[in-house]
């Protein structure tokens, strides 16, 4: 997959939570390239300071107007710069960068479940588009009730939504590995296909258990990044089959050929 740098045109850049915002651009035919699972490199400031660009997973994409979403959360300098952008002004971006997830060709006959801790919705809402099956349930962790993001979007794409809060103000009282647990015990779930996104600590849970119940799970890892293209080797990771860069060999990994 080939990748381009553009000037995206910001369509909106709108607040949706205390932390967090979604951020619509005018890509053209990055919309159209991208597959669930990419990112883009996002140059968050025109300026010297901050440097280096932001990774940031594709959210949701419509082809056809050549839009993409992005989510993200003011966690630094660098989106607190981007926080700040107003629509109709312009943005560099490259991308689509990384690999992507692997649709499963008998997905109409298999179950499918979506875990997401925090942020990990970004790259599983663009996911849940794109997949054509009628068992589909999103299981989705946060610290509270206040900080569950994206549940009425999967919703409206017929999806099944399970809530996780660690303090257990909506939903699950736990980690949503710990409602994985109990969802993967149900003989419903049989043979069901996984697909993750989240903090390193979730994702690790998360293919200790696919492990225990003989099932195969995608993840979508979390890394710092320089460059994205895979020149710098920043963002590498462990495999099994020595190390892999995020950025170039993932941000999509089988989840049982990586080094906890």
């Amino acid at each position: 997959m080939s990748s381009v740098q553009i000037k995206a045109k910001i369509n909106s850049n709108t607040r949706i939570s205390q932390h967090c915002y979604k951020l619509s651009l005018a890509v053209g035919a990055v919309a159209k390239k991208a597959s669930p699972g990419n990112f883009l490199m996002v140059r968050v400031s025109s300026g010297v300071e901050p440097l280096l660009r932001r990774p940031l997973s594709i959210h949701r994409v419509n082809a056809a107007q050549g839009v993409v979403e992005l989510l993200y959360e003011v966690v630094g300098s660098g989106t607190q710069a981007l926080s700040q952008k107003k629509a109709y002004e312009h943005v560099s971006v490259i991308g689509p960068l990384g690999n992507s997830f692997v649709l499963n060709s008998k997905a109409e006959e298999t179950p499918v479940i979506l875990v997401a801790g925090g942020m990990g919705v970004a790259p599983l809402m663009f996911l849940a588009q794109r997949l054509q099956v009628g068992k589909v349930t999103a299981l989705i962790g946060a610290r509270t009730s206040e900080h569950i993001l994206c549940a009425c979007d999967f919703k409206k794409l017929g999806i099944v939504v399970r809530i996780a809060t660690d303090d257990g103000s909506c939903g699950f009282h736990g980690r949503v590995t710990g409602l994985l647990e109990n969802i993967i015990a149900d003989k419903k779930q049989q043979g069901a296909m996984l697909y993750g996104c989240g903090p390193k600590p979730m994702l690790k849970a998360m293919s200790g258990l696919c492990s225990s119940h003989g099932l195969t799970a995608q993840i979508s890892l979390e890394a710092h990044m320089a460059c994205g293209i895979g020149a710098c080797l920043g963002c590498a990771v462990q495999t099994k089959q020595g190390f892999r860069r995020v950025c170039k060999e993932g941000p999509v990994f089988w989840a049982d050929e990586l080094v906890w």
